[in-house]
Formats: C-alpha cells, structure tokens, sequence
C-alpha cells in the first residue's frame, strides 16, 4: 500500500495540475453565492436565534410521515424561493409551483393545488397585500395541512392573525434564512427562538414553539467544527480519477454529526462530456444492495420474532430440504461462511430460446431494452443449480453472492412479499428517500441515472437504469445482492438512521441493539457483521481507510461505489462512481481513490477548524 506521506504528496501534485480539470457541482444552495462558510455559520446561527415556530399547537412541525404528503411550494416574490426549494426537496418530493405565472389568478392556481395535500407558502410583506392569496390560505387550511414561511416584519404578522396553520417566520430574507426555513419544516433543524416583541394579542412576547433535530440537516463544514479546505484535496483525487479513465465521474457525500457538510458532483455521465453528473444523479448501487435492501428486511424480521437466524435453509425453503444446503444456518448465509462458490455466471448459459426481443406472457422478464427472458426461468434453472452447487469452504470466510440470493428467498418466504415492494414500504417511502429502490426505469428519465457498463457479451446495449449484474438482471432487476438504486442524499439518509441506532424522522425503525448487532463483528474468521461489511485490523490499511475506527461498517459496490458509517465520530461517508463504464477497469480500486478519500475526511475531522 502507498504510504501515507505518498498519497499526501500525490494529491497536492493533482490539486495543482488538475484543479481545473474536474466539473464540479456543489450540493445545490447548500453554501451561498458570494459568502465565506464563516459567515454562513454566523448567519446560520443568527437565522436560529432569530427564526420562530407559530401556531404548532398540533405539533405539526416537523413533519414526522412524509410518506403521506404531497408536498407543493408556492412562492410570489421570495427573491430567495430557489434556496428554499432545494432545501426542502431534500427531504421529499415537491411539485414547485411559480405563483407569478398565474397573472393574479389565484383560482386557477387553487385548482392546480388540489391534488397536493401539504401547502407550504413562502410570503414576504409584499404578498401580504393580495387579498385572493390570503384567502386561498384561509380556505386551504380547514382541508389541507399548510404551512407559512413569511420573511418581514413582525408588525406584518397582524395580517395573519386569522391564520391558524403554523408560521415560520424571520424578519431577514437571505440565502441562509431561506435555506434554514425549510429545515425547520422537516425538522432538519430544531425551532428554539420565541418572540422578543409583541405585535398582536395573539403574537405577542414570549410566544413560539420549540421543536426537536430529527433529520439530516444542510450545511457548511464548519458547523461540524471542521475547516472546508481541509477537503479541499478531494477535489484532487476525483480529477485523478477521471484523468485516470477510472470512472467518468462521481459523486460525493460526507455527513458529520447529523449534518450534510460535503456533497460534491464531479465529471460527466460518461466520457464524451455531455451530461454533467449531478448530486440527484442516481447510481447502480451493486453490492451495497446486501445492506441497503435485504439486511435491512432480514434486520425488521429478525427483531419481530419471525426470522431465527439459528435456522437453516431447509427449515425456510422447501426447496433447499433434499440438497447440500439443507442445513445451512442463516447466520452462516449472513455471515458469508457458508461454504458457497463466490458467483456462478448464469448468462454464459443462456440458449437462444431462453430469451426474446419481444415481451409476451412466455418471456415476461425484462433484462434490458428488447431483451427479455422466458417465463420461470429463474425458478427452473438458476435456483436449482444454487442449490446443486458445491460447499467446498464451510466455516471459512469466502464472500459469495449465493450467500444473498438464498438470504431474499428466505425472508420473502417469511414476509410473503417480494424484497423491492417490501422495502420500498417499510424503509425507503417512510424515510423520504425519493430515488431508492428497485427498478428505476419504471419511475425516472435515462439522463437521471448514471448508466454502467456498455454490454457487448450479453445484452448488446449500453446499460443504464438496468442492473449490471448478470444474475440480477436475468432475474428480472431485483436480487438480494445487487438491483438496488439510490442517489447520494438518499443513502445518506439510510444511513443515518442506522447511525442513529434505528430512528429518523420521529420514527423507529429498528432497537439499538438490533442495529447493534447486526453491525458489529460476528465472526470469529472474518471482518463481517450480519450483511455488513467492517473495519478491518489490517496494520497497513484499516480497511476501509487507513484511518477508519474499529467499528465502522457499511458495504462496496462492484460498479464503484460504497457507504460506510464510523459511530465513533458520528460520520457517514458515500461514494458513488460507475467505474464500469464503457468497460469494467480496476483502476478505482488500483488508484485507492474511495479510501483516500475517506482519510481526507479523517485528516481534516483531526485537524478541526
């Protein structure tokens, strides 16, 4: 392995050659135009001193079930309504909505209104004077959950003393005021301030309601104690690797204590520099597909009494009772000591009539565009010689995808559900995530997702928002090990929660101690927790990074990403690349560019501020 002093060396040689080399897209409105990141702290910490909850009577913020809403954002002459709205669609999906365009007719907006049930105005003392909009207010909460950001003065609050869905409001409008606002709605951001002045009998001194922290917030480096340029040589090491031809791009995501400080987007979807890559871009997660999706399920099923890690695959799958598998424990499945052969290459097998161009009822499966695979196929061919293949390294540790192909049949068997829809509605819809999933081409646009690799031995296309994985996809796009989508904020809010032990949003997904254990080494063979991957004594490296704490967990993707979570210091670290494109290279892992990175990240939380 490189030496520590080496890669230092290294990345000051690319931050000089190379700093302008790399297209770079910040987290949107994450750092304001034309302000340092001090004053944006200062800002930020004066926009907490100054903003104030009102009429939260119901506690309705934070909104704690985004699931349930649908969410517009209505703006008139907010000269900051941009800021606002990347803000609050990081928490869900938000239909912005101009009111300007409407040529004073607040009707016809109404009616476009209609099948939102969550309005969230932004008012400035001007909209204040529109008397249709006022009462569109007025009417829209007695049917509908609504809420008012107003920036202006106090004294204007007279004119809302009628309104009884809850205010946020702040006296200065700003790019940070805006962008702390919505935070406030979701709880990104705790409410503190009251009222210093009266201004109407029912906004008067002393009034305001306190709210809790109980999502991600956004913000700069230094609200975490650690100094932005001391990440600055990130942006080295993602323009060594495009330099370097080992990936097009990437995107990256640190959150520490809670809070977003870093999300970068770097290069452009493929080589050709046409689409730059975007921090809403969604990738092929590959492999961290095991600890985004079906650990997750087996972790729910496990804490529910269902799932008995202690038995076997015969005592689950019916199939399994008269093959070598039978008595395999899930433990040993979730543990990659099962004895199973790494990877069985499933398309090298294919015959001409196990495929079509065409879908119809006999090839209903959807591998890629025009190509689709004979009906049962999975259930005939690829899970029989699962369970017929040899155990040759029982005990041992040998990663093996097998391992959760078996642990989905197993839990979908349990749940009697299918692990994308069960997913889908216990962890992604609950927890905001608005790319997660499954199949994205049935929910998004090509040039939303990252495509991978440029398949020229199986499915003749180039691949974008169709697993890369070969088994994966010849199983129709969803597998225990890889299928899963995601964008960098989504995953990062996945994580959270697992940081936090199992809850987010006012909502508690797991106990401590499930999280706990799943998480934390189980093997006396391996690094492994249950699913998840961990920190390795390794005196040279420290898997994942050489500066990475005992206990740290989360997975790698073969396309070139990976996630990975350090509770000692409250840090959750994404990195998503497609590595894979036009053609699979070694050059990620070869160059340590995942790993270096997350040692900036250790060197710059050491040096703080």
């Amino acid at each position: 392995m490189v030496k520590k002093f080496m890669k230092k060396n290294k990345q000051q040689i690319f931050t000089l050659l190379l700093a302008g080399f790399v297209s770079v897209q910040m987290a949107c409105a994450q750092q304001p135009v034309n302000l340092s990141n001090l004053q944006v702290l200062n800002e930020t910490r004066d926009a907490q001193k100054a903003t104030v909850l009102l009429n939260n009577e119901q506690h309705t913020i934070p909104f704690n079930n985004v699931e349930n809403i649908k969410v517009a954002s209505i703006h008139f002459s907010n000269p900051y309504s941009a800021p606002f709205d990347s803000i609050l669609s990081k928490y869900t999906q938000v239909k912005l909505v101009n009111g300007n365009t409407y040529g004073g007719k607040i009707a016809l907006m109404g009616e476009d209104l209609k099948l939102y049930n969550t309005l969230v105005f932004q008012l400035t003392e001007a909209d204040l004077t529109n008397r249709e909009l006022l009462n569109l207010i007025m009417a829209s909460q007695k049917v509908k959950n609504v809420v008012i950001a107003f920036y202006g003065a106090g004294r204007a609050l007279t004119v809302l003393n009628d309104v009884t869905a809850p205010i946020i409001w702040n006296a200065k409008s700003s790019m940070v005021t805006a962008q702390f606002s919505p935070q406030v709605i979701f709880g990104g951001v705790a409410a503190t301030a009251k009222l210093s002045n009266s201004f109407s009998s029912k906004y008067n001194v002393g009034s305001g309601f306190t709210t809790a922290k109980i999502r991600l917030e956004y913000t700069v480096p230094e609200a975490a104690g650690i100094a932005s340029a001391n990440l600055g040589n990130i942006d080295a090491i993602a323009a060594e690797m495009i330099s370097e031809r080992a990936a097009p791009g990437c995107v990256v995501l640190v959150a520490k204590d809670g809070k977003v400080i870093f999300n970068k987007a770097y290069g452009h979807h493929t080589y050709d520099n046409t689409l730059p890559e975007k921090v809403t871009d969604i990738f092929d997660m590959a492999s961290v597909t095991k600890v985004s999706a079906t650990t997750l399920e087996a972790m729910q099923l496990y804490e529910a009494g269902k799932l008995d890690l202690d038995k076997t695959m015969g005592d689950y799958l019916p199939e399994a009772r008269s093959t070598n598998k039978n008595d395999i424990k899930v433990r040993e499945l979730m543990l990659h000591q099962a004895g199973l052969v790494p990877y069985i290459p499933f398309y090298e097998r294919l015959k001409p009539e196990d495929h079509s161009s065409d879908s119809s009822a006999a090839y209903p499966t959807k591998v890629a565009d025009g190509y689709y695979m004979r009906k049962d196929y999975y259930r005939d061919l690829m899970l029989p010689q699962m369970l017929n293949s040899a155990l040759r390294t029982r005990g041992q540790y040998v990663y093996s995808d097998l391992s959760m192909y078996f642990t989905k049949e197993v839990v979908e068997t349990i749940a009697a559900q299918p692990l994308n829809e069960y997913t889908q509605q216990h962890f992604y819809n609950p927890l905001g995530m608005q790319t997660a999933g499954f199949l994205p081409r049935n929910r998004f646009t090509r040039d939303q997702i990252i495509p991978t690799e440029d398949d020229t031995y199986f499915r003749h296309t180039l691949l974008v928002g169709y697993v890369h994985d070969q088994g994966a996809a010849m199983v129709g796009g969803v597998s225990g090990h890889a299928g899963y989508f995601c964008s960098a904020n989504d995953e990062a809010i996945l994580f959270q929660m697992l940081l936090n032990r199992g809850t987010y949003g006012g909502m508690q997904y797991f106990k401590p101690e499930t999280v706990n254990m799943f998480t934390s080494r189980q093997s006396n063979v391996s690094r492994r927790g249950l699913g998840f991957d961990g920190w390795g004594p390794i005196a040279d490296s420290h898997y994942p990074s050489h500066e990475a704490n005992q206990g740290t967990y989360g997975h790698t993707g073969y396309t070139g990403t990976c996630v990975w979570v350090d509770p000692k210091v409250n840090l959750v670290y994404i990195f998503l690349s497609n590595r894979v494109y036009p053609k699979v290279t070694d050059k990620l892992s070869s160059l340590n560019i995942r790993p270096r990175i997350m040692d900036i990240i250790y060197d710059a939380i050491g040096k703080g501020m």
